[in-house]
């Protein structure tokens, strides 16, 4: 039986040895000693006795043995060896009685070489064995800025908490995201029984995803993992069927596709201007009426947010009053969103925008389970490949708003409120500043935070005696105050002087005609994965300022000048040399930062006042926006 199985494995040797060469890659197994960190370099760390992955163990320590077995540890020595004879003896005594001396082993960046009991692991690889007891010695590196360092010291943090070394990941910040993912807090321990579920699910979901071929993919199957139980919940994972598991996992497969891609999103800065072709105009398609739910976190009423949707939503509904049949959704929460999106899609809805960022894991959730319903959910750089996402470039208004402020405030110092430090608020903190820095040079923008804990923002406006104030975008039905927009404060009088314009309603017919004309489908490139993110501006007609007749005349040709060129393409805001408040972030004078370098923002300008907020600092209902879009921080 012993022969037998060593001749088996000689041949899958041989066979992975020429593959290798073909491939211009090393044939043998790999050998630790040739690329161990230089001494004094690294430090070691005795773990004991592990259970170690087998697919992770790669190689040899020492260049002894390492020619006796091709890159997939089979042997590759002859069958007349003495080699081959104690291989075959070994085999035997696995399938009699079983291998139990453990192996000795050194981890290295999570991968695992053998110093002895190599003869052990292939004939145990052979026989298909998940994991090897192993008496093993971290070699640790020391820290740098490379990328895979990095993840491996989060995952050392990781380990501590949870001695996992079966799940690896390719992105920085994917684990501390799985510790969050199931419940845990950032350096909270794992129980023993903890360990064992994790270890049951990783594996159903493991065995399914590499069973539809998620080995081809350019992602590890923990990237995978961590996509899934974000989606749809650890807890709710761990109760699905075997049956309910594998449907799941092949109606996400273009989500774990997306992963691959260096460039998740494809931003869409302008409206798509392709037409149809002759023969569709000539053969028009019939396109099923449109009924459309619009879905609210809070109501148009005690929202500006919300009443600039539903003020998209009544557009629609003059625009297109025969085509077009709307219905809205307030209140929803993170709680209520799923029976919300079952009870429209039950009701005939075929088109849903869900308005606000923490709706996204949702929305993505019911397109999946019904992908002949169009979901779009109202967030900026949102990488699912299921629905798709949309917002304005409101970053241009904000330069416009700021360049009246510095116009207009006598004493230099303003002050702006933002909401949530979310992917494109920053650009607009720092636009507003940059606005009112051109007109201005001494113009200071002092920031605050309306979700902050423990914070009265109307204190600190006297506190820094601001003479004009960036609010809220817009008014509030229900609330008659007239603190929104960019108004002026003298002697405790108020005068409102420019307000931003959300111009929903423009960008919600712009999208409707091309699902009516049939060129919908032309937004999604057939040769690449990606997921669609709409990001129009002020060119499109979906942002605009509203200038007050308070304003100077001079002041209001300024900013007609300034929209003119913004809408034209003529001038961003981001370009040119721009300084942070740490130096300098653009030293090119003729260079734009790039959309993703605008909406990824992690810096405030110099002529700002304040600072970005950690999540702990913020009230409750600011944290499932900031899980979901938050800025993250690249900087000190």
């Amino acid at each position: 039986m012993g022969s037998e199985d060593y001749s088996r494995a000689y041949r899958l040797g041989k066979k992975d040895y020429q593959a290798r060469m073909l491939r211009g890659v090393r044939p043998t197994l790999q050998v630790l000693d040739d690329f161990m960190p230089e001494k004094g370099s690294y430090s070691e760390m005795p773990l004991g006795l592990v259970q170690i992955p087998a697919d992770q163990i790669v190689g040899t320590k020492t260049v002894g043995r390492s020619n006796s077995f091709s890159g997939n540890f089979m042997p590759i020595l002859r069958e007349t060896t003495e080699f081959a004879s104690k291989w075959a003896s070994l085999s035997t005594s696995h399938v009699e009685e079983g291998i139990r001396e453990p192996i000795k082993a050194y981890e290295y960046m999570n991968k695992f070489y053998v110093e002895e009991g190599n003869k052990r692991v292939s004939v145990m690889k052979y026989f298909g064995v998940v994991s090897i007891p192993g008496n093993v010695t971290r070699i640790i590196p020391k820290r740098t800025e490379e990328k895979e360092n990095k993840i491996y010291y989060e995952f050392l943090d990781f380990y501590r908490c949870a001695p996992i070394n079966y799940i690896w990941f390719t992105q920085e910040g994917s684990f501390a995201k799985l510790q969050e993912a199931v419940g845990k807090g950032p350096e909270e321990e794992w129980t023993k029984d903890e360990l064992l579920k994790f270890s049951s699910i990783y594996s159903r979901f493991s065995g399914e995803y590499e069973t539809q071929g998620g080995g081809k993919l350019r992602i590890t199957t923990g990237d995978a993992f961590l996509a899934f139980i974000t989606l749809y919940g650890y807890e709710a994972i761990d109760e699905k069927t075997t049956s309910d598991l594998k449907e799941l996992i092949t109606k996400s497969w273009e989500e774990f596709e997306l992963l691959q891609e260096d460039q998740v999103v494809d931003l869409k800065m302008k409206p798509n201007e392709e037409k149809k072709p002759l023969l569709s105009l000539l053969l028009p398609l019939s396109i099923p009426k449109l009924k459309i739910a619009f879905i609210y976190e809070k109501t148009p009423g005690t929202s500006a947010w919300a009443y600039a949707h539903e003020l998209g939503r009544l557009h629609l509904e003059q625009t297109f009053s025969e085509e077009v049949q709307t219905v809205s959704y307030e209140n929803a929460t993170l709680e209520n969103i799923e029976a919300i999106l079952e009870e429209a899609i039950g009701s005939g809805c075929n088109l849903i925008f869900t308005t606000t960022p923490s709706f996204v894991q949702a929305s993505v959730k019911a397109a999946i389970a019904n992908p002949e319903i169009r979901i779009l959910n109202c967030s900026l750089n949102t990488s699912h490949r299921y629905i798709r996402t949309y917002y304005s470039r409101m970053h241009e208004a904000k330069f416009l708003m700021g360049a009246i402020a510095g116009a207009m405030a006598e004493n230099n110092r303003m002050t702006y409120i933002a909401d949530y430090p979310i992917c494109g608020s920053i650009a607009n903190i720092n636009a507003f500043a940059l606005g009112a820095k051109m007109i201005n040079p001494r113009a200071e923008v002092f920031l605050e935070w309306s979700t902050l804990k423990d914070v009265d923002i109307d204190e600190k406006i006297k506190s820094n005696k601001s003479s004009c104030v960036s609010g809220r975008d817009m008014v509030i039905p229900e609330d008659a105050s007239r603190f929104f927009g960019l108004y002026h404060m003298e002697g405790g009088w108020l005068r409102n002087l420019a307000m931003p314009l959300w111009h929903w309603g423009k960008f919600y017919e712009r999208l409707i005609r091309t699902i009516m004309d049939g060129t919908w489908k032309y937004d999604d490139n057939p040769a690449s994965t990606k997921a669609i993110n709409y990001w129009w501006g002020m060119s499109s007609g979906v942002i605009d300022v509203i200038c007050s007749q308070n304003l100077p005349i001079g002041t209001k040709r300024l900013v007609e000048l300034l929209r003119a060129t913004i809408s034209s393409d003529i001038f961003n805001p981001f370009s040119g040399i721009l300084y942070s408040q740490t130096g300098i972030v653009q030293g090119e004078p003729d260079r734009i930062l790039s959309p993703e370098e605008i909406m990824t923002m992690d810096w405030l300008a110099e002529n700002v006042i304040g600072s970005i907020p950690k999540k702990e600092e913020l009230k409750e209902e600011a944290k499932p926006v900031i899980e979901q879009q938050g800025v993250q921080k690249k900087e000190g």
